[in-house]
């Protein structure tokens, strides 16, 4: 599907792995598996902490805050947005000034602040008879507390900015990509830190929810705290273990820096050496580029010059735009499930023993379980068949990978649209459609299959990406290349809000016929679904294209 660059191995600008000591961590038993794991402990109690508050967050919305759906959608859809587009400003702090350790500390501060506050936003909101949605505007909440809440939230998101790509590319850190065996284990790690955050989110959905809908707000969003809180304690205890990158010193230069003079020598030097252009085998991005190395006697008296491996990498990440904005087509869809996929099963039939009822966001539990039980069987049987015919260490490239799982994605749009096709007709059969508390006919349990699905699609497009923007971008910007995954996710949370809240003004709001009235028996979530599954196909088929001529860096064809 794509192909790897033939280029010279370059030795400039390599980074030294050290030990908490400063030396050099070949001289010490540091890193591997036995930091991952430590590390990947910590982000299990940070992700169980983050879906402790966005699994369910729609229904505290529509519930205790009295907001009507297509607003609290929309408002999850945007909080959900920023706080994987912030991750961007978290890499570049770390990657170009504080260092990825540093920017962890600070960042899970910033975080436990965040809950503590929201805890205290939920304890002050008025207690309401049940968790049914506030109609009234009278029993909303003040302004002030509104305030505070979405204070709270989005100081949330500030945290999790820099935690979220650090710990991650932290993590990876601890394997020398020069080692063969530990290239290779570099690889699985992506898989087993993915299986493991899914764990955390599982023990979220089925103990959090819970408490949040049966117990107290306030105490379901304490609990996260708390777990944040003995997140960090873990990190910090576990710093002897872990390796750190630090920069040789005769070649300090900020990353940002050095990548951004290609540019800007490039546009300078754009009139010069026309026989680049006339070169066939070069794409005309490069071609521009290149002319970064065509300094000029004045700059190269100054100084400031590129090398090649400069150029290579400025390249390297212009490359990922193309493949950066297809995955948009993934990302939209992805955005349903802590939304109308929960609003969905809060109409049906959720009884699973007498007096027992499940909470509808805790049924994002099976994209958890799917996640836990595909990734062994990948990592350990489909891996090594692949590897056996492809002779790729990875055994098949990222980029198929990715691509699976946005036809996997395309047909959990159509499943959902199906089901929900069908919940409407039992609630026309039943005389329903203007009864929305009345729990219609149809159990819960016809929503597995497009929750399973969603979590084979993760396994193999949200895992993918994770690997494809941290091995594709420079060393040195391995934070901003996590950040490049998580603002994909981002920027499809904003663009399905912004989808909602068009399709919302266009069909009519709760006073007309919207595909998103409040009364989900007169809404038309069915015909949004089929939207989305246009939108993912259509995101598809681009991405083949693009993805057909993708030159990955060298040495990292995965």
């Amino acid at each position: 599907m794509a192909t790897t660059a033939q280029m010279p191995l370059l030795e400039a600008h390599v980074i030294d792995a050290v030990d908490h000591r400063g030396l050099s961590a070949g001289r010490s038993n540091t890193g591997r598996w036995r930091a991952a794991w430590f590390i990947i402990g910590v982000e299990v109690a940070e992700r169980f902490a983050y879906y402790g508050i966005a699994s369910n967050l729609i229904s505290y919305l529509t519930g205790p805050l009295g907001q009507s759906t297509a607003v609290a959608a929309a408002n999850v859809n945007a909080w959900s947005g920023f706080s994987s587009l912030l991750p961007v400003l978290g890499a570049f702090v770390a990657d170009a000034f504080l260092g990825r350790y540093r920017t962890i500390i600070i960042a899970s501060l910033i975080y436990v602040l965040g809950l503590a506050l929201l805890s205290l936003s939920a304890f002050l909101v008025p207690i309401t008879s049940e968790n049914a949605e506030v109609t009234s505007s009278s029993s909303s909440p003040s302004s002030v507390l509104n305030a505070l809440f979405f204070f709270s939230l989005y100081m949330v998101a500030v945290g999790q900015s820099g935690h979220k790509p650090c710990v991650q590319a932290f993590g990876a850190d601890q394997f020398d990509e020069k080692d063969p065996q530990e290239r290779s284990h570099r690889s699985s790690f992506f898989n087993w830190w993915y299986l493991s955050m899914s764990a955390g989110i599982c023990l979220a959905l089925v103990v959090v929810v819970y408490i949040q809908e049966s117990v107290s707000w306030a105490l379901g969003f304490g609990i996260p705290c708390v777990f944040m809180l003995v997140s960090l304690a873990l990190f910090v205890l576990g710093r002897r273990s872990y390796r750190y990158t630090k920069r040789r010193q005769e070649k300090e230069i900020n990353p940002f820096t050095r990548v951004g003079r290609v540019f800007l020598l490039a546009f300078k030097n754009r009139r010069l050496c026309q026989d680049l252009e006339a070169n066939p085998s070069q794409r005309s991005c490069d071609r521009f580029l290149n002319k970064a190395l065509l300094a000029s006697n004045e700059t190269s008296e100054g100084g400031n010059v590129c090398s090649a491996s400069d150029v290579e990498d400025a390249t390297a990440l212009v490359r990922l735009i193309p493949a950066w904005l297809t995955t948009l087509g993934y990302a939209i869809p992805y955005a349903q499930y802590m939304t109308f996929f929960t609003k969905q099963g809060v109409t049906m039939e959720r009884t699973i023993l007498p007096g027992v009822k499940i909470p509808a966001a805790s049924l994002q539990l099976l994209i958890g379980i799917s996640i836990v039980v595909f990734v062994p069987i990948y990592d350990r049987v489909l891996v090594p068949v692949a590897r056996s015919v492809t002779k790729d260490p990875c055994g098949i490239s990222t980029l198929k990978r990715i691509g699976t799982g946005m036809v996997l994605a395309t047909l959990t749009m159509v499943v959902a649209a199906l089901v929900e096709s069908k919940r409407l007709d039992i609630a026309k059969e039943h005389g329903l459609i203007d009864q929305p508390e009345t729990t219609v006919p149809m159990s819960i349990w016809w929503m597995i299959p497009q929750y399973l699905l969603l979590g084979l699609a993760d396994v193999c497009t949200l895992v993918g990406m994770q690997e494809f923007f941290y091995s594709q971008v420079p060393t040195e910007l391995r934070s901003i290349g996590l950040a490049f995954y998580l603002s994909a996710i981002g920027v499809g949370s904003l663009l399905s809000g912004l989808l909602i809240s068009v399709i919302d003004l266009a069909t009519g709001g709760d006073a007309g016929n919207s595909w998103f009235n409040s009364n989900l028996n007169r809404a038309h979530l069915d015909y949004f679904y089929w939207v989305l599954a246009v939108i993912s196909a259509v995101g598809f088929s681009v991405f083949l294209l693009i993805s057909k001529s993708y030159i990955y860096r060298r040495g990292d064809g995965v």
